[in-house]
């Protein structure tokens, strides 16, 4: 599933074509990509046409686009899309060939005259668009990164309903160490399965999991509240480091299905340590990179480095 470092990838590539262009026009080829659109097709389409996008905006694994204001509306509102396991948004000239799985397709005019098509792409349709309502931040903060786009916009400090149980994610500004630490030290459950926890801290997956705790030599199913503050301090420095290189080489690519908006792999592969390596030397001590059967996925570690303590 994408993580913070693909959603990133694919909110920034879209910030700098959509950011200011108009909806003239929506096809919904499946309507199973509409699953958590609480109105019916009709209603997504009536929506959106005519709209301006004003912003693409990120909180975690969640990208939504604040939505220009109608006469009609009762509240702020965003189109929202989750990438689920398959889940990709391209951007396209009116021209260019037809991607496969196409399920829905927003026809823009940008600022500048500029026509293109966002077409949402999903294999296995665990990924979704809808339309949602926003509203006020939890602690009063902005809502999600946007690259200090609508300093001063209406949306700058609300989040979509879907989105609002959402932590704030390690590259937030807003981040609050301290929080996360408190609930650190209230969780006897495996710091993997809390790091997990979107409720916690946001954007993080199996793979930058597993890279996070290789560097900071931990094992997955090591208590969360048994780590120091100065464990769980460095802890949480690896993980903004890695998906801060993760970003910059535009997220993490295995196979077809996790694509930037111009149909792009990223290269973050190339850099793991843990994550994919079963049986590769441990870059810090040499022995082999384990896999564990972990809650129905995956974990993988060096035996060596990553001991469990009591």
């Amino acid at each position: 599933m994408p993580e913070l470092p693909e959603v990133e990838t694919v909110r920034a590539g879209l910030a700098e074509f959509v950011t200011g262009a108009r909806v003239t026009k929506v096809e919904v080829f499946d309507t199973r990509s509409l699953k958590r659109h609480e109105g019916t097709e009709s209603d997504f389409i009536a929506t959106l046409v005519g709209r301006r996008i004003e912003a693409a905006v990120r909180r975690g694994k969640f990208l939504w686009l604040p939505l220009s204001l109608a006469k009609s509306d009762k509240a702020q509102l965003a189109l929202i899309g989750h990438l689920g396991m398959s889940g990709q948004i391209l951007l396209r000239t009116p021209k260019f060939e037809p991607d496969k799985l196409t399920r829905i397709v927003l026809y823009l005019t940008a600022a500048d005259g500029q026509k293109y098509e966002m077409r949402f792409v999903d294999q296995r349709i665990f990924g979704s668009l809808a339309i949602d309502q926003m509203q006020p931040t939890e602690d009063g903060g902005v809502g999600g990164f946007s690259a200090q786009v609508g300093l001063a916009a209406p949306w700058r400090n609300l989040i979509p309903a879907q989105v609002a149980h959402i932590a704030r994610d390690p590259l937030d500004l807003e981040f609050d160490q301290a929080k996360v630490l408190a609930a650190f030290k209230k969780k006897q459950s495996g710091i993997k399965r809390v790091l997990l926890d979107q409720g916690v801290l946001s954007g993080i997956g199996n793979i930058y999991a597993d890279e996070s705790l290789w560097l900071a030599k931990l094992h997955y199913d090591q208590p969360a509240a048994t780590l120091s503050k100065a464990k769980s301090l460095e802890l949480l420095a690896f993980v903004q480091k890695v998906l801060a290189e993760a970003v910059a080489v535009g997220g993490t690519s295995f196979d077809e299905q996790y694509k930037n908006i111009n149909g792009e792999s990223g290269y973050f592969s190339q850099s793991l340590n843990a994550y994919g390596m079963t049986g590769f030397p441990c870059k810090r001590c040499g022995r082999a990179i384990r896999r564990d059967s972990w809650m129905n996925r995956g974990s993988h570690l060096c035996p060596s480095c990553q001991k469990l303590s009591r």
